[in-house]
């Protein structure tokens, strides 16, 4: 057994893979190699190239196959990555999504220690039928029931572990990297749009995202000279994004602007007006606390989730409500947060939600499942997690992503 090595999987890959868990990952498990852990973390075939380098800032990275299939991909990777898991023996297994947790009994009764991050209910999400949400269920209770330790990424998650299950669940959210605003927009205008007038979102392109009700609601306000910027792509084909299409087609104010990280989605959330999430479904939506960390206004449906981050009523509207999401969409288009005001808001954000704390708290619960008390020489929690901000937040030099 590797008495220092934390094994990770649950994610389709990172640098650059889109969604909110491979996020979580790509920015916490470098973290932990900071704090002195050595970390594996497992990705999936079709999302990363062969030639990926083995050491990613510090992380060891197993490319490990799967098939592409939005039915079969998850489930045969976390059986794959198990197997691997019980050859390698590290101290610990930490797995990201209810779904991988299906393998945690197996785990378990091999000997190995782990702790499960429940980032959502994704049998609530509309893409799946009732065999996919079935096993989901399952992944869910089996992962709650059998590891060592459990996290939720937001309160609403934690409650319902611990009321479904009678299991103690730790609430660690997901964070935000809070970089310098730039000042370039040039990659907002080659997609035809003008920094401060238009309205922005970002997510997977599936149902639960709900981008056609933001779309109908923005159509429908009819905002002279404002656009509409779609930002995200299709993992796997679907009728709902293809729906999405041929809607915004032929309307010059809706930009299809695509899976778009680094300047251009630095850009695009810089220069927008306003950020709108329509989702029906979250765990803890980490574009969310990204517009936040630009200062941006928001425009929230009213999950729990979203309002965990969210409370002023003006930012809010029910799930689905078109016509209320319009007028609260004309409403907030009229008004213009000052360079104060954005900044204020970047500046909690930055203390809600930094990544740095969220991994010291992570390794809190690594260290309490191999009862061990964290050595940092003669760095104490706070001072460590100083120098850690100064290398991932706006305040001291920016980190190199």
């Amino acid at each position: 057994m590797s008495r220092r090595e934390i094994y990770m999987f649950g994610f389709r890959g990172f640098p650059q893979v889109q969604g909110g868990i491979e996020t979580h990952a790509e920015n916490l498990a470098p973290r932990v190699v900071e704090l002195g852990r050595r970390v594996t973390v497992c990705m999936r075939s079709p999302y990363v190239a062969p030639d990926i380098p083995k050491i990613w800032r510090g992380v060891r990275v197993l490319r490990l196959w799967t098939v592409s299939n939005k039915y079969l991909e998850t489930l045969l990777h976390s059986v794959v990555c198990a197997i691997v898991a019980m050859v390698r023996r590290p101290a610990l297994v930490h797995i990201h999504g209810i779904g991988p947790a299906i393998v945690t009994p197996l785990l378990r009764a091999v000997g190995l220690r782990v702790v499960v991050t429940h980032h959502g209910e994704d049998y609530n999400r509309e893409k799946w039928g009732w065999a996919a949400r079935t096993v989901l269920r399952t992944g869910e209770a089996l992962g709650m029931r059998y590891a060592n330790k459990r996290i939720a990424v937001s309160r609403s998650i934690g409650d319902l572990v611990t009321s479904k299950y009678g299991k103690p669940c730790e609430v660690v959210p997901n964070g935000v990297v809070f970089s310098d605003l730039p000042q370039q927009s040039e990659k907002v205008t080659e997609l035809g749009l003008e920094p401060g007038r238009y309205v922005l979102t970002v997510g997977r392109l599936v149902p639960e995202k709900r981008q056609l009700d933001l779309l109908r609601a923005f159509l429908a306000t009819a905002l002279p000279g404002w656009k509409l910027a779609i930002v995200g792509k299709i993992d796997h084909r679907n009728e709902y994004a293809d729906q999405l299409v041929r809607e915004a087609a032929g309307h010059q104010n809706v930009v299809m602007a695509g899976f778009q990280t680094g300047d251009g989605l630095r850009q695009l959330y810089a220069h927008a007006a306003l950020f709108v999430l329509p989702s029906s479904h979250e765990g803890l939506p980490i574009v969310l606390l990204e517009a936040l960390s630009y200062g941006l206004p928001v425009l929230v449906s009213d999950i729990a989730p979203n309002l965990e981050v969210v409370g002023d009523p003006d930012h809010i509207f029910h799930v689905g409500d078109c016509e209320e999401m319009g007028a609260k969409l004309l409403a907030l288009t009229k008004t213009r947060l000052s360079a104060t005001e954005r900044e204020a808001i970047r500046r909690e954000g930055a203390m809600r939600y930094d990544w740095s704390d969220i991994a010291l708290r992570t390794m809190d619960i690594y260290d309490d499942v191999l009862g061990r008390k964290r050595q940092q020489g003669n760095l104490s929690r706070a001072t460590w997690a100083t120098r850690a901000r100064s290398r991932h937040s706006p305040y001291g030099r920016p980190a190199n992503n």
